[in-house]
């Protein structure tokens, strides 16, 4: 059975058994892969140039060959696409361009910034092309397999793949968020503030707390953000808390005080976090107009300081 079959067997419910091949073995490409194959799907083959990447494809694809990538769809009835963002569009081109891809072939992107007119080249040498973006963190561990359980995946196709694509999702252990064309660059951006500037966030506190002399940073922080976490995604801007909710100036002034002599380099954030705290506990009614003149003041002051 071809690959097209096979996404009409998909439109059914449950997509028939198919030959996997992956371009790009960083985090993401072999631990989908390895699902896919939980699901019954055989990977065939694997592109990866880098050290790290040959160890990656040996813990999660043991067994399958890394080739060249035109080989890679020569063996695949499916294809994922896991390359950086800025290559995709440059990878398809020359896919299609030097006739690599077949028609009836499942071609996948897993980039949250594309939909699926960036495979246009390769639609128009006949592939099936779909956008399936994991919203999770990958270590490029076996780990990553079972995170999958549960994660939402931004799905963009075709009207007649839509559901071939959610039940590929399915089948990897995730849930399917339908996101339209225009709309991916939006939701990767809202991915983007969610996952990696809370990445620096945390680094930057638990940095702090060393400095102030707390030898675990992580064990103090982990009840006290994965609170945080909760109960923002419970109740949005109502779970504000803290000085700047509370309109207290002199707190912030006398933190940006201790910024400003022990870590300099994160005035800034903390500025702009802090700013955009205040103008949402405004918005709310949280943060009192009477306090929230000085609190400002305060953070403006101080960008004055940082600019000199």
């Amino acid at each position: 059975m071809n690959a097209s079959q096979s996404a009409a067997s998909g439109a059914e419910g449950r997509p028939a058994r198919l030959a996997v091949g992956v371009v790009g073995a960083g985090r993401v490409g072999p631990a989908l892969a390895a699902a896919l194959k939980l699901a019954g799907h055989r990977p065939v083959a694997a592109s990866g140039v880098s050290d790290a990447s040959r160890r990656r494809a040996a813990a999660l694809l043991p067994d399958v060959p890394l080739v060249e990538p035109a080989a890679v769809l020569a063996l695949a009835d499916l294809v994922l696409l896991t390359v950086p963002d800025d290559t995709l569009p440059a990878l398809v081109t020359g896919l299609a361009e030097t006739g690599a891809v077949r028609p009836g072939q499942l071609l996948v992107h897993t980039s949250g910034r594309y939909g699926t007119a960036v495979l246009d080249p390769a639609l128009r040498a006949g592939a099936l092309p779909l956008a399936l973006h994991p919203a999770m963190t990958f270590t490029g561990t076996p780990v990553d397999v079972q995170r999958l359980a549960g994660c939402s995946f931004g799905v963009t196709a075709p009207g007649e793949l839509r559901m071939a694509a959610e039940a590929l999702v399915i089948e990897m252990g995730g849930e399917p968020e339908w996101i339209e064309e225009a709309a991916r660059p939006l939701y990767h951006a809202a991915l983007a503030i969610g996952s990696n500037h809370l990445v620096t966030l945390v680094a930057q506190a638990s940095d702090l707390l060393r400095q102030a002399g707390v030898t675990e940073p992580g064990r103090m922080l982990g009840p006290l953000l994965g609170a945080a976490l909760d109960n923002a995604l419970r109740s949005g801007d109502a779970a504000l808390t803290g000085p700047v909710a509370r309109g207290d100036a002199g707190t912030v002034a006398a933190h940006l005080e201790q910024l400003r002599a022990h870590a300099p380099d994160t005035v800034a954030s903390y500025v702009a976090m802090a700013r955009a705290t205040a103008d949402r506990a405004l918005a709310n009614g949280m943060l009192k107009p009477e306090y929230a003149a000085a609190l400002l003041g305060a953070l403006a002051n101080d960008e004055g300081t940082t600019a000199s």
